[in-house]
């Protein structure tokens, strides 16, 4: 089993990513961190650790600043950044600090399993040791390169799917599309249009509650929320 470490300020966010991976078969969930003390505390404690599965906006510091700090103190540990940073240089200094894959939030099941079942395959290639003709080289590389899931529909805004996906994620049960978008600030239009998308892809399922009269209530829950 590939032991996992996932990191994420938001305690929900991280246990909704954890049940991602232990649904890839050949993952298991060591531990869980909410912010960078904690993570590289974990990283000191846990008997076995193969990869961290970093957010990179935590409270006391960056997901890179982990990253660092677990390199000066000679942890090879393998890292995939999992987070809503998406600029450049963000990028760039990951790719620096030898995070092996960048999963920009927000993201499906779908999309998470691509970048593990890719780690898994550099893994078995990596294991088989030896020398390595170009053909071998290729490969390597080829199974760092797993594709993601396909991109948001036209039309479609990251910044509102996210605030759509989070706002579903912390809440305590279903929501209609009025309660969602008098959380994120959308209007009822635009937060239903979202929620049909999360449904579509198997992120959130739809419920019904019935009134005295009229048309039941269409309520959205999050797909992954025992």
């Amino acid at each position: 089993m590939i032991e996992v470490l996932v990191v994420d300020d938001d305690v929900r966010v991280a246990r909704v990513n954890a049940a991602y991976v232990e649904k890839v078969p050949g993952f298991h969930v060591a531990g869980e961190a909410h912010n960078a003390a904690e993570a590289l505390r974990q990283l000191e404690t846990l008997p076995r650790l193969d990869l961290v599965l970093m957010d990179h906006y935590l409270p006391d510091d960056t997901g890179l600043a982990v990253v660092q700090e677990m390199r000066r103190r000679g942890h090879q540990t393998d890292v995939i950044m999992v987070t809503a940073a998406r600029d450049v240089s963000t990028v760039q200094a990951a790719m620096r600090h030898g995070a092996l894959q960048y999963l920009v939030k927000p993201f499906a099941f779908a999309g998470l399993r691509a970048k593990l079942e890719g780690y898994r395959q550099l893994r078995r290639t990596l294991d088989g040791g030896g020398e390595a003709e170009q053909a071998e080289v290729d490969r390597i590389f080829a199974a760092l390169s797993a594709p993601s899931e396909p991109a948001l529909p036209k039309g479609h805004s990251p910044t509102t799917a996210e605030l759509v996906r989070q706002a579903l994620m912390s809440a305590g049960g279903p929501l209609s599309a009025q309660k969602i978008a008098e959380r994120t600030g959308v209007s009822r239009q635009t937060a239903q249009r979202y929620l049909k998308l999360l449904e579509r892809t198997g992120r959130a399922r739809l419920t019904l509650k019935y009134g005295d009269a009229g048309r039941p209530e269409h309520r959205y829950v999050w797909a992954t929320r025992a």
